[in-house]
């Protein structure tokens, strides 16, 4: 009988399966490439990034409205019938395409579509919310007004124009607008649930 127990003693620690590591929480997150501690910063750094090149958008918006000194005079403010576009469309006239961007200088349409662009995509990417119209249409802007000014003056092919349109593109991707801006709460409205493009 003792014999017999032992034997199943036996049979039963022999079969016991090996013991599996059971991976910690800093193990799959290593293993995800992602820690906390990286993370977390990232996400302010975007978040920088995004609140940052709104601002050049609302600010390129305003000082156009009321022709604060900086970029604009204020006898050439929009609010004092100044064309927000002509003198940038007419300086690209001996450029590459400046017949083509010429012709679009002192139109009312033009203005007022350059403007609502600005406006528009500061407004959002310094809020956070609709972050990946507001990714497209800057990306737009910024690639036709890098497209006004070839040739570079200072670049084979690259300047500020592009490298911007690719932190938009970043920005859009990484889901940016959730850290210091309203993006959470917008992605949880009905219209955004509804219309998952206005995210």
């Amino acid at each position: 009988m003792a014999a017999t127990a032992h034997h199943h003693t036996n049979r039963k620690l022999t079969h016991r399966p090996a013991a599996v590591a059971t991976p910690t929480r800093d193990d799959a997150v290593t293993t995800a490439g992602e820690t906390p501690a990286t993370a977390r910063p990232a996400a302010y750094a975007w978040a920088a990034a995004r609140i940052g090149i709104g601002w050049i958008f609302l600010w390129a918006f305003l000082d156009k409205v009321f022709g604060w000194g900086f970029a604009t005079p204020a006898d050439r403010a929009w609010l004092n019938g100044g064309s927000p576009t002509t003198g940038f469309l007419k300086g690209a006239g001996d450029n590459a395409l400046g017949g083509l961007f010429g012709a679009l200088a002192g139109h009312a349409w033009v203005d007022w579509l350059f403007m609502t662009g600005l406006l528009g995509i500061g407004v959002a990417l310094v809020l956070g919310v609709g972050m990946r119209i507001a990714a497209a249409a800057g990306t737009l802007m910024l690639v036709l007004m890098w497209a006004a000014e070839l040739p570079l003056a200072n670049n084979p092919f690259l300047d500020e124009h592009l490298v911007y349109a690719a932190v938009l593109i970043g920005l859009a991707l990484a889901g940016a607008g959730g850290t210091l801006g309203l993006g959470r709460w917008w992605g949880a409205t009905a219209l955004v649930r509804r219309l998952p493009i206005l995210r």
